[in-house]
């Protein structure tokens, strides 16, 4: 498969990508490595992954990261109460010593968390590591092992080797420097806000039964909303949410109803700063430069 092959096939999922984006996901899937996603909140970082597996037609496992994320809550940990049961359920039975141990710490008694979880599938699933500038910077080590050699080392069982290579999509918004060991074992694509003609694709990728008038005045507003100076810039979920609520207010032009458009900034605007910012007034007057 080529890279347009599959720029195409994801289009018919209703994923546009660039192109800088469809020869890095290429590229990742070619060479067996994880693909690193860097890029403002909303620019469709997430959303790469679910059209992958979608594309792909396997499972997509996804980790959502956070400050205080650990072993525990991302590869695995031990069932605890079911080990607690068996143990009273043995003693009953007079049986105690090594024989208990060993059948407590073993497989049916370990809880897969999502990194362990991505490397026991029969079938390659897209792993979606999300938001990894969330996490604590140790956190990056855990990672490392994994995305390097594919296994999970567990004290009382040993090593875990992947049975198949997970398609790995790590995305982060910024917030943070990664480490470089963790970007080394990365390939690297930033995700921008689209241009108009990508975001229109987009729009009617995802809203087939939209008047093509409305999808590109919704695209010119959304442009032109951008370059103000907003505390959050709207993404493409956002756009597509503004399409749909203009849509269900049965809104075919921006600029015949003032009071619809402006209470469908709802969808667009998500702070009270911006939403006093973007006066009905400011409204109209990007309405009138998208018509």
């Amino acid at each position: 498969m080529t890279w347009t092959t599959l720029q195409n096939s994801l289009r018919d999922h209703g994923y546009v990508a660039s192109d800088d984006l469809a020869v890095a996901l290429h590229l990742a899937l070619t060479l067996g490595r994880p693909l690193l996603l860097e890029g403002a909140a909303g620019v469709g970082k997430t959303e790469i992954a679910r059209t992958l597996a979608a594309e792909k037609n396997t499972k997509l496992i996804r980790l959502q990261c956070y400050e205080g994320l650990d072993a525990a809550q991302s590869i695995y940990e031990w069932n605890y109460q079911r080990q607690l049961l068996t143990i009273r359920t043995a003693a009953e039975d007079g049986e105690t010593g090594k024989a208990v141990e060993e059948r407590i710490f073993s497989r049916d008694f370990l809880l897969e968390r999502p990194l362990l979880a991505a490397i026991t599938q029969d079938t390659p699933p897209v792993l979606l590591i999300d938001e990894i500038d969330r996490a604590d910077e140790e956190f990056e080590a855990y990672l490392l092992e994994i995305l390097s050699d594919f296994q999970v080392s567990v004290p009382e069982l040993g090593t875990i080797t992947a049975q198949t290579r997970p398609i790995v999509i790590l995305t982060s918004n910024g917030t943070r420097d990664l480490s470089d060991a963790l970007r080394r074992r990365c390939l690297f694509s930033y995700v921008d806000y689209p241009d108009r003609e990508t975001e229109l694709a987009i729009l009617q990728a995802r809203c087939p039964q939209a008047e093509l008038s409305l999808m590109q005045q919704v695209v010119n507003f959304v442009q032109n909303l951008r370059r103000e100076d907003l505390e959050k810039t709207p993404g493409i979920a956002e756009s597509l949410d503004f399409a749909a609520a203009l849509m269900g207010l049965g809104v075919a032009d921006l600029t015949r109803d003032p009071q619809a458009l402006h209470a469908t900034l709802s969808t667009l605007l998500k702070t009270q700063t911006d939403r006093a910012a973007i006066t009905p007034e400011v409204a109209v007057r990007l309405a009138g430069k998208a018509a």
